[in-house]
């Protein structure tokens, strides 16, 4: 599969705008990732697809359950799944939270070109030696 997925591993896209988890869901999926959207951190929750999860990308302020808080039950439940935080708006706050989580990156504002890289760095295959 390309991309370097394998067949049970998806990028799962959370984000309280329809419109910009689409646009989002279209552009990773145009780089040959499968993708599943979700428009709350509940809804991740309880959709099964978290074993399949390879990589999360997140919007810091979704509403009920926020991006830092599911950043920290994850942990909490010894589920370690990479997440990129997408922000509309420069918050240093949120950026140093998560990181300080375990983040792999805050990107602020959304750059198309920045998150795939983003992604691919992420679920890039470890080298064979």
């Amino acid at each position: 599969m390309e991309g370097g997925l394998t067949e049970n591993q998806l990028v799962s896209i959370l984000h309280n705008n329809e419109s910009v988890s689409w646009g989002v869901a279209g552009l990773i999926r145009s780089a040959g990732f499968s993708v599943w959207v979700f428009q709350s951190a509940e809804e991740f929750l309880s959709s099964g697809q978290m074993p399949r999860t390879a990589c999360l990308v997140i919007d810091a302020l979704l509403p009920g359950m926020g991006g830092l808080q599911l950043q920290s039950h994850l942990a909490a439940a010894g589920r370690h799944i990479p997440m990129v935080f997408i922000v509309a708006l420069s918050n240093e706050t949120a950026r140093t939270d998560a990181l300080k989580l375990g983040a792999v990156n805050v990107l602020e504002p959304l750059g198309k070109e920045a998150l795939l890289k983003e992604i691919r760095r992420i679920l890039k295959p470890p080298e064979m030696f």
